[in-house]
């Protein structure tokens, strides 16, 4: 049964509103103050996962990945605005299955480039307890939020996301863009109108 909620049909204009609020929002909890929040815990406890080398080179490769990743995410985050009539959030999720754009080639890039700007706030800070929190967040996505998020999908889409599922990885990009059977959009049996996306809502 469908535990994701559609959103409301709407102008594009106003999904991407949404989205580009739940990014900035997401961006400040989880990639600033919660990392900012560690490596302070980090330096008043005196442990050693503080100390990284300083290099004049780690921080711009940490911005760098930074950078390149957050494109993706808002990439994919537009994609799902535009295409996907919808956010990235469950309770606002997109009414059309996205097998476009980044899409195309990983299931879930948002999750992937949050993952990634975790790994470069840590190489900004040097901080080996913002690495591992990056890696807990890997953790806590594939094994609990993956699973639930898939399962709503197939529940609202079914063969049409079985088909995408079973071809497109989930965190390892294919070479050659996914071509989905028939129209590139799928109408799930509740919406006449509609199509969503595997995203990492």
């Amino acid at each position: 049964m469908p535990v994701g909620r559609p959103a409301r049909e709407a102008p594009p204009a106003w999904n991407v509103a949404k989205t580009l609020l739940q990014t900035v929002c997401f961006w400040g909890l989880f990639l600033f103050l919660l990392p900012a929040a560690i490596v302070r815990l980090e330096h008043e406890l005196a442990t050693a996962l503080d100390a990284w080398p300083h290099t004049p080179r780690r921080p711009i490769l940490g911005a760098a990945i930074f950078a390149a990743f957050g494109a993706l995410g808002l990439t994919s985050g537009l994609t799902i605005s535009i295409i996907g009539r919808g956010t990235p959030m469950p309770q606002d999720c997109p009414r059309r299955l996205v097998v476009i754009g980044p899409y195309r080639f990983v299931r879930n890039p948002m999750a992937v480039a949050g993952l990634m700007q975790g790994v470069g706030v840590a190489l900004w800070l040097g901080s080996s307890a913002v690495l591992l929190y990056a890696f807990g967040g890997f953790i806590v996505w594939n094994f609990a939020v993956r699973r639930w998020e898939e399962a709503d999908l197939l529940a609202r889409f079914g063969p049409s996301f079985e088909h995408y599922r079973d071809r497109v990885p989930c965190w390892i990009p294919r070479l050659t863009p996914y071509r989905a059977p028939g129209p590139a959009t799928t109408t799930p049996a509740s919406d006449p109108a509609a199509t969503t996306e595997p995203s990492a809502r």
